[in-house]
């Protein structure tokens, strides 16, 4: 198992980043939370991982904090979790806002998550009560990392946010309708995922 990586960022495009370690290229997968902290291009990033293998590929997830790496780990327990959908999830709430639905028995709030229907919300509420990390442990560690700006021009952080969104579960026409409304002056590509994700306009 790798258990983390630290290297150079020469690529991110959500939800994939590419680390030059010692002159090799790691393609690995992320969630939006780990991209909102990733620093500017060229600069050393050091990413705890999870290592999925398939009978077709070894795909290498990373993670900023060990407390995204953690839930990571607990989501694809859970029967119908997959690593794409566990991405969806982390990418699409905060994790105040998924211990609140798991907590609260808020079945609604997940569903509007691409590719949570029912019955996978209520088995993540059941299955994933006992088992989640105290908030305090996941803000005391989300709270180490910075974010940072990716330098994209306007329009292509506005088309590289829709891929995203895309990559993630969302429908492309439901990705652009997101992200039309979102003022992109000096707006990031990550940023104007997050906003998106949160429903906000400006």
């Amino acid at each position: 198992m790798i258990g983390f990586i630290r290297g150079k960022l020469v690529l991110k495009r959500p939800p994939m980043l590419v680390l030059d370690v010692q002159g090799v290229g790691y393609e690995i997968e992320a969630p939006m939370s780990t991209f909102y902290n990733l620093p500017a291009m060229g600069e050393t990033v050091h990413l705890h991982t999870h290592l999925v293998v398939r009978e077709d590929a070894h795909i290498l997830f990373g993670f900023s904090t060990e407390s995204d790496r953690v839930m990571f780990r607990t989501l694809i327990k859970v029967n119908g979790v997959g690593p794409k959908l566990a991405l969806t999830i982390l990418s699409g709430q905060s994790a105040d806002e998924f211990h609140r639905c798991i907590h609260d028995n808020d079945a609604a709030a997940l569903v509007r998550l691409p590719g949570v229907g029912k019955k996978t919300a209520e088995r993540l509420i059941i299955e994933m009560r006992d088992k989640l990390p105290t908030l305090d442990e996941v803000n005391a560690d989300n709270s180490n990392a910075a974010q940072a700006s990716t330098g994209l021009s306007r329009n292509s952080a506005k088309q590289e946010a829709i891929s995203a969104l895309c990559s993630l579960g969302y429908k492309a026409q439901d990705a652009s309708k997101m992200v039309q409304g979102i003022a992109q002056e000096d707006k990031s590509c990550e940023d104007i995922i997050r906003l998106a994700l949160q429903g906000k306009t400006q």
